[in-house]
């Protein structure tokens, strides 16, 4: 939770907007260093609905909460209760694992996310020793082994690799800005043994970076338009000149009626 709170931090610090929303694991603060003025924490294990706007930085004439203090707005991430391209930056801190419906959640979240809008995902990665203890697991627990076999991470929800993640994204018109990964110690519960391993995080970093236990994923909303590409060339057209028509249908009667006037003179 510090690696992922930090490269969050480093995330969310440049996104500029008036609307930032976190869904799900209100437990991190994945907009503390964000600078817009209406923040939101989105739950979808709450038994009473809350909602609270976050004052801006320095102003407490709003309420008399402190403004880095999160209140959750209940709401199901599959149905989310704000109107279309309203929310300029979102965060999903593990909320696709716990979703029930993955592709319906990503689909919400580009319909509120406004055109050029920022998407912060993090993940738990499979191709990684912790992805590999949580399989490990249930396959014990498979056998009938049961709660003897005690499962380093949440059981419920399911792990989605980074590249998988990537390959949604690209579908619902999200252009990719960058992704990390962090966590390359072994999965241990003690934190003595954790210490031990500190030097993994380093190298890690450095020759295997693909193995690391959390990712976290940048994505910007794009909306393609027809543009022209190149200059409008204008033809300039010379008017045309005017020239005299001639009618010969009528240049006949003419003649007729020039020579019939002398014989109506006779006549007269």
């Amino acid at each position: 939770m510090q690696w992922e709170q930090e490269r969050l931090d480093h995330a969310v610090t440049d996104a500029f907007g008036f609307h930032a929303l976190q869904l799900g694991l209100p437990e991190l603060e994945a907009l503390r260093a964000n600078r817009m003025p209406h923040r939101w924490v989105a739950n979808a294990s709450l038994s009473e609905p809350e909602a609270m706007i976050l004052p801006p930085p320095g102003d407490h004439s709003i309420t008399t909460q402190a403004p880095d203090i999160p209140v959750a707005l209940h709401c199901e991430y599959d149905a989310l209760p704000f109107p279309n391209q309203s929310i300029d930056l979102l965060v999903l801190p593990h909320t696709l694992e716990l979703a029930r419906d993955p592709h319906t959640t990503l689909r919400e979240v580009e319909r509120v996310l406004v055109p050029e809008g920022r998407l912060v995902i993090t993940g738990f990665n499979p191709a990684s020793l912790w992805g590999l203890r949580q399989r490990a697991g249930h396959a014990r627990r498979g056998m009938g082994f049961g709660r003897a076999t005690p499962l380093y991470l949440p059981r419920a929800g399911e792990f989605i690799g980074y590249w998988r993640l990537r390959d949604w994204l690209r579908l619902l018109g999200f252009e990719i800005e960058g992704g990390r990964f962090g966590g390359y110690r072994p999965p241990l519960q003690s934190d003595r043994w954790l210490d031990r391993f500190s030097w993994m995080d380093p190298v890690g970093d450095r020759w295997w970076p693909v193995f690391g236990a959390a990712y976290t994923l940048t994505a910007v909303k794009r909306v393609r338009g027809m543009r022209l590409v190149g200059l409008l060339r204008r033809e300039h057209r010379k008017a045309p000149a005017v020239a005299a028509a001639v009618n010969r249908e009528r240049e006949p009667a003419l003649h007729v009626e020039s020579r019939a006037e002398p014989a109506e003179a006779e006549l007269s």
